[in-house]
């Protein structure tokens, strides 16, 4: 399960730097970003076969943006990247 988790942090760290790649004309800057992020990781990514079923986009999205808040609000010394990788495995796991 630790493979698990730290490979789907690598997948939100290289959707994080597609996203700015995509967005650099407003310097990453993009208020529906966890739609954005959700629709590349369920199409474009390996998080379906990593997940062992391809997550519905919109709890994904959903999940995404509660991970933000919480995360916006913990104390943790953990990469955004894995902290949301651990609770999106345990989740959709």
């Amino acid at each position: 399960m630790a493979d698990q988790i730290d490979r789907v942090g690598e997948l939100l760290h290289e959707a994080a730097e597609t996203h700015h790649r995509v967005y650099r004309l407003t310097d990453g800057d993009d208020d529906d970003w966890a739609t954005w992020y959700s629709d590349w990781l369920v199409r474009l990514s390996e998080l379906p076969t990593l997940l062992g079923r391809a997550p519905v986009r919109s709890e994904l999205t959903q999940q995404l943006v509660s991970l933000d808040q919480e995360f916006t609000d913990a104390v943790t010394d953990l990469p955004w990247e894995q902290y949301y990788a651990e609770r999106l495995v345990t989740h959709f796991g």
